[in-house]
């Protein structure tokens, strides 16, 4: 299935949550009412960004706040003192239920702010309304099917239970089967070049040493795999080094540390598909919805009638992301998920992730905040980036850990530049640039263009708007084709924005609907 978006255009002068302007805030969006994996990676490689199905991109030269699209190289990724601090303390408190004191709530780089679109609330469920028309499903149905009758193909069958599948796999995960042989990575074909936006290439004994790590999780008793482990199931999972290699420890050796037999607390990670929905996240929908709402009540002091079940299900739970479950994929597929914290039982936080071709992003995060001292917007960032190391070992182009934006003006949000190594997306260019060459210049000025070379230009940029794809009255057809029965002198340029907003590659892609 296509990509359909329905573009919104500029709204410029409105709340910003980060510097708290009343109208400082400026950003192109559209509704999303389906979405590859594909597109969605594309587009985020472009500066754009999802809350719920509203995909938003800050118009970055003229708004209060610029936002800059953010990356995290896990391969590489060295946790600090401060991240081994936390890990430290979560290991001592599932150990021996130890609360070490300090002042836990002003971490400076636990999340405060919402990575939303701050002030969206009523757009987004405005647009919900509008947008989400039945009927249009339908006629895309119906002209997918001519489409594909003319090209002589029929309709694919085994669409709709693909979905069924994915759960399966989930539950395959969850009852401790032993996971698919993992795939290294293919090294280049002769001749190439080497390709700078790639990860180097690690050494045979550095694989070597991944490989049996890896093993040893999915041997790990419990059977529970990322996204289904017991933290700290005897026997150890990583024995310690022989004193010989003087080799810090690695992020994994951290996060899976044996526990004693009878340590106080148990904490297991699941991951389960939030779009669509998966049994296990509908079983567990009510006790993470209550997290949730006292997360937003107690860290972000909504109204007690503010974090409802609908503004839950909007912006966390539904997603225009199609699920994919391609067999050289990751395990549990592509698309949307949460991955659940369970402490004993119960859930005390949520990390919500979108799984893509190229990375896992991160989304948003709640979590019980009575466990505030465990610092869980940092413990959760460092389990996905180490959730994105292992699904790296069989999806090998899946390499990196997006964390949303970076907005050098807001102190609160600086905590993202934290996670080393890691790069800022250029707004002009797109090509990724290491963030200790872009944070001189952002010292200097809130927008920036970090590409250093003056000629270089967007390479993707829109050069055909003709075979941009359009969607209208039941029909799909090129832009070169529907701008002859237009005769609104506004459309073209409505169009010409979106166009070069998504770039040339969505603009063929994806269907833009027009009515």
């Amino acid at each position: 299935m296509a990509s359909v978006v329905e573009y919104k255009g500029l709204k410029a002068g409105y709340h910003c949550g980060y510097c708290d302007s009343e109208e400082g805030k400026v950003s192109c969006g559209m509704w999303a009412h389906s979405m590859t994996v594909q597109d969605y990676q594309d587009l985020i490689d472009r500066g754009w960004r999802r809350s719920g199905k509203y995909v938003y991109k800050p118009v970055m030269n003229q708004t209060c706040c610029p936002q800059y699209t953010i990356r995290c190289r896990p391969l590489q990724f060295q946790p600090s003192k401060s991240h081994k601090k936390v890990l430290k303390k979560m290991l001592k408190f599932l150990a021996k239920g130890e609360i070490s004191k300090g002042n836990y709530e002003d971490d400076p780089m636990e999340p405060t702010m919402e990575d939303t679109v701050a002030g969206d609330f009523g757009l987004i469920n405005k647009l919900d309304i509008q947008c989400d028309l039945k009927t249009l499903s339908g006629d895309l149905t119906e002209s997918f099917d001519s489409e594909e009758k003319k090209k002589g193909k029929s309709p694919k069958k085994g669409e709709s239970n693909e979905v069924i599948q994915s759960q399966d796999i989930e539950e395959k995960l969850g009852s401790g089967e032993p996971s698919h042989p993992v795939k290294m990575p293919m090294a280049p074909k002769p001749g190439k070049g080497a390709d700078l936006s790639k990860p180097p290439c690690r050494k045979a004994k550095e694989i070597r040493k991944e490989r049996k790590r890896l093993k040893l999780m999915q041997q790990n008793p419990a059977g529970e795999l990322e996204g289904f482990q017991a933290q700290g199931e005897p026997p150890s999972l990583f024995p310690p080094k022989a004193s010989k290699s003087n080799q810090p420890k690695s992020l994994e050796d951290l996060i899976f540390e044996s526990l004693p037999e009878n340590a106080s607390h148990k904490l297991e990670v699941r991951v389960v598909r939030s779009s669509p929905p998966s049994s296990q996240f509908k079983a567990t929908f009510q006790e993470s919805y209550q997290v949730y709402k006292r997360y937003q009540m107690v860290i972000h002091k909504d109204p007690p009638d503010k974090p409802t079940v609908s503004q839950f299900t909007r912006f966390l739970c539904s997603s225009p992301l199609e699920a994919e479950n391609p067999p050289n994929g990751p395990d549990c597929g592509y698309g949307s998920f949460h991955q659940q914290y369970w402490l004993d039982g119960r859930i005390i936080a949520v990390g919500v992730i979108d799984i893509l071709p190229y990375c896992v992003s991160s989304v948003y995060l709640y979590y019980d905040p009575d466990y505030s001292f465990l610092s869980l917007g940092v413990y959760s960032a460092l389990r996905e980036i180490a959730f994105t190391r292992q699904l790296h070992q069989k999806t090998s182009q899946l390499s990196y850990y997006y964390m949303g934006f970076y907005i050098h003006s807001c102190p609160k949000m600086k905590y993202k530049g934290q996670y080393r190594p890691s790069d800022l997306l250029c707004p002009e260019t797109y090509v990724w640039v290491p963030i200790e060459q872009c944070l001189p210049s952002l010292e200097n000025s809130k927008y920036c263009r970090f590409n250093q070379d003056p000629e270089a230009a967007d390479e993707g940029r829109s050069k055909d708007p003709d075979r941009l794809q359009v969607f209208h009255k039941k029909a799909i057809m090129p832009y070169g084709v529907y701008k002859k029965q237009q005769k609104d002198p506004g459309e073209e340029a409505t169009v010409l924005q979106y166009a070069r907003l998504v770039g040339q590659a969505c603009s063929e892609r994806m269907l833009l609907f027009r009515n």
